[in-house]
């Protein structure tokens, strides 16, 4: 009998199991694929285009030197530094030190409508030092490393717009072409307080893009954020000795945490509570007088992030009065969902099929396939197609983007080129490895090419801006943006080291 129900189960189990793989395959099978011809080869557009390939000494010198430096978020004094410099010498006007932020700045050229700016970004992440080969290999033990690829990131970048101003001189093409130095992406997200700030208040489009293991142009959303750091504050005592005359900020802390985690069963499915102590006291016996709690959380819309935010603070002022506790909050964070645009899309997408993706060397595949069998996933090496442009059936994504704030000012559209080996995660140290090879420079040189070509459409066919205008008020209709970041906090300072000085 006992085998019979299992064998019931087994197979009621199964069928289930199939009926769900089933509706997702479904759901995939049923996305629409938008149908796009690449966009046509233009004067402006091969002149862009000859301008990246005639600089990728350039290009790829400050890619490599931005690698190597390797910068945490708001300590970015020498990629920022190098980054302005070279706008410089190349005839942009540069203003820095932006929304009281050292590493953030301005480059412009022109005069006049349309405004199109680029977002460029060059912050690495911890821990993640690695050598350029294919095996983990920290450069510095416990350093850190471009595990998302900035460096390629904020280049290509930067190079965009420098072909698109050289093109504008050529071609006397009127408007103003603005790179936006973009520090702090990925930690305290820096592009919130230049939104608050007002600077991306005139823009006609913003055009970013970001590396990847694919080459594609989505229409998928992420995530709005909050970064919210919890203190508590009680009364040390010996934990042994009199603890009944303590009051334990650490228990404080964990009856939070105890309450938000029984939260989880009551939220949306679209809905991330994640956290880390970050400060629980000095010694085990000694009632903890201050600790300190950093938590994020995500939803599909800023509704949805506010309301978690809502339900955190009434948990931390359930744990501050069952333990006699005094807290504070702060806010770290805060951005909002990405407002994607089908018509921007569609140019931008028509401009990677002119550019296609980057032309991996025999050599660069098999330097991708050695990390894939470090890594003991499927030898597929480096993506050399382009995906389809799809429109998703809903809401998608789990990460958050300081880009999404910059959507709900002005149409902001961008894609992903391919970086590192299909099937490898990024925040990785294979990542910092193709970062730092000569993968990097095909990469760039097929983002900084369609950020380009994706520009001279705008600047030449005031109709395309006009469509993007059109889709963009109507899916704000209603909406207003507000920053996350409250008005009068500044980032995080850092001074810089003096060795930089």
């Amino acid at each position: 009998m006992f085998k019979k129900i299992g064998a019931v189960s087994t197979v009621l189990f199964s069928s289930m199991a199939f009926q769900f793989l089933g509706v997702g395959k479904q759901m995939v099978a049923n996305e629409d694929i938008i149908k796009v011809e690449p966009a046509k080869l233009t004067q402006e557009k091969k002149t862009a285009m000859q301008w990246v390939d005639d600089q990728k000494k350039l290009l790829g010198s400050l890619s490599d030197r931005i690698w190597k430096f390797a910068e945490l978020s708001l300590k970015e004094f020498k990629s920022s530094a190098l980054l302005a410099d070279a706008l410089r010498d190349a005839g942009f006007e540069v203003t820095s030190g932006i929304s009281n932020m050292p590493t953030a700045f301005v480059a412009e050229y022109g005069t006049g409508k349309p405004v199109i700016g680029i977002l460029a970004e060059y912050d690495a992440l911890p821990g993640l030092s690695q050598k350029a080969i294919s095996r983990p290999d920290p450069l510095k033990e416990g350093g850190a490393g471009h595990g998302c690829g900035h460096n390629v990131f904020g280049v290509a970048c930067v190079g965009a717009a420098m072909a698109v101003k050289y093109t504008m001189e050529r071609a006397g093409i009127e408007g103003t072409v603005r790179l936006y130095g973009c520090p702090a992406e990925e930690n305290y997200s820096g592009k919130t307080y230049m939104a608050r700030d007002g600077w991306f208040d005139d823009l006609d489009a913003a055009l970013h893009w970001h590396p990847s293991t694919t080459n594609r142009v989505s229409l998928s959303s992420n995530n709005a954020l909050n970064g919210v750091e919890i203190e508590f504050f009680g009364k040390s005592a010996h934990a042994a000795g009199s603890p009944w005359s303590g009051r334990s900020a650490l228990d404080a802390v964990e009856l939070l945490n105890i309450g938000m985690n029984y939260l989880r069963e009551h939220v949306a499915l679209t809905s991330r509570i994640h956290y880390v102590i970050t400060q629980g006291g000095s010694a085990a016996n000694i009632v903890p007088d201050h600790a300190k709690v950093w938590y994020m959380v995500r939803d599909k819309d800023r509704q949805g992030v506010e309301y978690l935010t809502e339900r955190l603070y009434e948990c931390a002022e359930a744990a501050s009065l069952m333990t006699r506790t005094t807290y504070q909050v702060s806010i770290l964070e805060g951005t909002w969902n990405m407002l994607t645009n089908e018509e921007g899309s569609k140019i931008m997408y028509s401009n990677l099929l002119l550019v296609g993706p980057p032309r991996f060397t025999e050599e660069e595949q098999e330097f991708a396939r050695a990390i894939q069998r470090e890594m003991k996933i499927e030898e597929k090496g480096l993506s050399t197609v382009i995906e389809s442009l799809r429109r998703p059936e809903a809401p998608r994504g789990s990460g958050s983007s300081d880009v999404s704030d910059v959507s709900w000012i002005a149409p902001t559209i961008g894609l992903n080129v391919a970086l590192w080996p299909l099937g490898a995660p990024g925040h990785h140290w294979s990542v910092v490895a193709c970062g730092g090879a000569s993968i990097a420079q095909k990469t760039l040189a097929a983002a900084a090419k369609t950020l380009a070509c994706t520009a001279m459409d705008l600047f030449t066919k005031p109709d395309f801006l006009e469509r993007l205008w059109t889709e963009w008020k109507d899916k704000t209709k209603g909406v207003q943006y507000k920053s996350a970041i409250p008005e009068g906090q500044k980032p995080p300072q850092f001074k810089k080291p003096v060795s930089d000085n």
